[in-house]
């Protein structure tokens, strides 16, 4: 059904490709020139030689190179492809064009309208073709929905919306991808889509008014939600654009004077209503049923399509390259030259160019200056939080302390004279530097407690890999590192036999998921750090830790079904659970007794409760269901068994299942001999405090 203009042309000879950019969207262009008949794929080039020889590794690509000029006349190249990022695509292509090679670029084009202008003049000295990855505009489906609308049948175009939502690669720390340093980053990555999604159903783009917000749903990304009004030739058209908004969704919505369409580019299905000689009321049922029996055939049919590879992941870039390819087999300009691109260049600058001043603002309003001898890692999660309110009580009067986290604060935070806030992430080695510069003591509380595996390497490992190579540098400062329980081998506790500091370290982490994973990874560089550095530094392994806010129902606990609890087991399995005022003692406690040794305390409250206990202390009148331990087991076979066929991490398997309801219980000596500490406040008198709306601390 969608023919590419490559198949209208023969190749009369074999053209030599090289990309420059090993980044996220570097495999699609692989894939897509491997698919080009009379184009060999010979190089690849980026700054980072590992990234490169990576994607050359798993694609067979012969050449790696961090020089554009060396790659290009080493392997004679007739064709680059420019994939870095945006604000680098100009000075790449101009040098691609002056040293005699046709040029394809990501988008946007450029940065600047200048730019655009200087890539137009070099092309046209060096007497070589210019492509535009506008790839939306090759997509088979806004190709349908343009075919339609320019056919008249949806009468006279009023208006275009375009809904997108998206999310971007997990970052498993090391330097900090393109998105996440500029504030006008995702409008430039997706907004330039949409604007010239605009300009082709609706003429040339008048005005746009754009804003934007922060709802947090990737904590790295300042500006996740963009609206915007776009007025043009023809028409007027809206744009939203959300990394916050499930499911994903890429959905284009033309209206004219008789008719509306819909085109969803996931669904992969295009479908319109329109007027008709009928009654009114008859009308209003038959389209949506219309629209409704058009969608049941497209989505199916495009599906097996998709199975067969007769539709193809980002098979508007695909095509697009066919297309650019084509176009220089024919002699012909390239499907988007850079005069379509310019103003969709300039438009996109016009909207990314505020948020980027937003972000550059917003960093300026944070102290530039630090002279807080304390940090304190993770200070907006919730042993975070309270352990800032209580070094913040016991602060000697003139003294500022330091806080290192990924969101702007909120206003008792960043407005309190005695607190110099470091905005970064843990996987960010710079900005880590910069916190750690100059202070004598660092709570390390700081990691991630949710996300993908990835979030998991780079809140726990990377960031404590960061943090020490950080300690190392600057004089030394001892740590304060919290840890734990998870680290430890669980499977193999022993009823009756409560496991102390020595017990045996978790031997199978990759099974226990990427939390234990990387939290014991963590771990075992602080104690190697001791060991091997001389750095000075505490390890504190905290149980489940329990206080005001956090969900005493966890999954460790049990699960919600309707009015019921559905427990795991007998119920009688020990939890660790600790007061999260009791953890800040043992913090402080730890801080003050010098332990700098890398010896290491477990916190657990005692006595020690039962899941049924917590269960009744959580949900007092919720009937209690318990899922006999064998039957739990055969739920995880069956997980397995999908994980292995799906190829893919489960979240459920008979190695949790074991180590989650092990007798493991826990002695605190160590902690109570050597620190002083033992739980002031308790789970129990914790509870009942919050229960009864008292102080959360005697």
């Amino acid at each position: 059904m969608f023919v590419s203009m490559a198949s209208e042309a023969t190749h009369q000879q074999t053209l030599r490709a090289g990309l420059v950019g090993a980044g996220y969207i570097c495999e699609y262009h692989v894939m897509a020139l491997r698919a080009v008949p009379g184009v060999t794929l010979a190089a690849i080039c980026d700054l980072d030689r590992a990234k490169a020889a990576a994607i050359a590794e798993r694609f067979a690509i012969p050449g790696v190179y961090t020089s554009l000029k060396e790659m290009a006349a080493a392997e004679k190249l007739d064709v680059v492809h420019v994939l870095t990022p945006p604000a680098f695509h100009a000075l790449v292509a101009i040098e691609a064009l002056e040293l005699g090679l046709h040029v394809f670029v990501e988008k946007p084009l450029a940065t600047t309208v200048e730019d655009c202008d200087r890539i137009a003049d070099a092309a046209r000295r060096a007497g070589k073709t210019v492509g535009v990855n506008h790839s939306l505009l090759a997509d088979p489906f806004v190709r349908r929905a343009l075919d339609i609308a320019r056919s008249g049948a949806l009468g006279d175009l009023l208006t275009v919306d375009y809904f997108r939502s998206s999310d971007y690669p997990p970052w498993p720390g090391g330097p900090v991808p393109p998105q996440y340093r500029d504030g006008g980053y995702p409008f430039r990555d997706l907004g330039v889509h949409a604007l010239y999604l605009m300009a082709a159903f609706l003429g040339e783009i008048r005005d746009v008014q754009a804003w934007f917000a922060t709802k947090g749903g990737d904590p790295n990304l300042l500006c996740d939600e963009w609206r915007a009004v776009v007025r043009c030739a023809k028409g007027s058209g809206q744009i939203q654009l959300s990394w916050n908004v499930r499911p994903l969704q890429s959905l284009l919505v033309v209206q004219g004077t008789r008719g509306v369409l819909r085109a969803d580019l996931f669904s992969m299905a295009v479908t319109t209503r329109r007027t008709s000689p009928m009654p009114k009321a008859i009308e209003r049922a038959w389209n949506p049923l219309r629209e409704a029996l058009s969608t049941l055939v497209q989505v199916p049919s495009n599906v097996l399509r998709f199975l067969r590879k007769k539709i193809l992941p980002y098979q508007g870039l695909r095509t697009m390259i066919a297309d650019y390819y084509a176009a220089l087999a024919a002699g012909r300009p390239a499907p988007s030259t850079v005069e379509d691109a310019r103003p969709i260049v300039d438009w996109t600058e016009r909207v990314a160019r505020v948020a980027d001043e937003h972000k550059k603002n917003l960093l300026a309003s944070f102290p530039q200056t630090l002279t807080g001898k304390t940090l304190l890692t993770g200070a907006s999660g919730f042993l975070g939080k309270h352990l800032l309110a209580r070094l913040l009580s016991e602060l000697p009067e003139g003294e500022k302390l330091r806080v290192f986290v990924r969101r702007d604060p909120p206003a008792s935070v960043k407005n309190d004279p005695r607190i110099e806030v470091i905005l970064g992430d843990l996987g960010d080695a710079a900005a880590m530097d910069r916190a750690v510069a100059g202070v004598s003591l660092i709570y390390h509380v700081g990691g991630a407690m949710s996300g993908s595996p990835e979030d998991f390497e780079r809140g726990c490992a990377a960031g404590t890999r960061n943090l020490l190579a950080s300690i190392k540098k600057h004089a030394m400062p001892k740590l304060v590192y919290i840890s734990s329980l998870s680290v430890m081998h669980w499977s193999a506790g022993v009823a009756g036999v409560p496991a102390r500091e020595d017990f045996p370290l978790e031997q199978y982490p990759e099974r226990r998921g990427a939390y234990t994973q990387h939290k014991l990874a963590a771990e075992l560089l602080v104690r190697a750090a001791v060991k091997d550095d001389g750095v000075s530094a505490v390890i504190l392994r905290p149980g489940q830790i329990a206080g005001p806010g956090t969900e005493m129902l966890a999954p460790s606990v049990g699960r919600r079904a309707g009015k019921r609890i559905v427990i795991l087991g007998d119920g009688r399995q020990i939890l660790p659970l600790v007061w999260v005022d009791d953890v800040v003692d043992a913090i402080r406690l730890a801080e003050k007794r010098s332990i700098w040794t890398g010896e290491i305390f477990l916190l657990v409250d005692a006595p020690m409760y039962t899941q049924e206990q917590v269960a009744r202390l959580a949900e007092p009148n919720a009937p209690i269901v318990r899922v006999p331990r064998f039957v739990v087991n055969l739920l995880a076979i069956g997980v397995e068994m999908l994980g292995a066929v799906l190829r893919r991490p489960v979240p459920l398997s008979r190695y949790r299942v074991a180590s989650s309801l092990s007798p493991i219980t826990f002695d605190c000596t160590a902690a109570r001999e050597k620190l002083g500490w033992s739980p002031k406040v308790g789970v129990a008198e914790g509870l009942r405090r919050m229960q009864a709306g008292g102080p959360p601390r005697p």
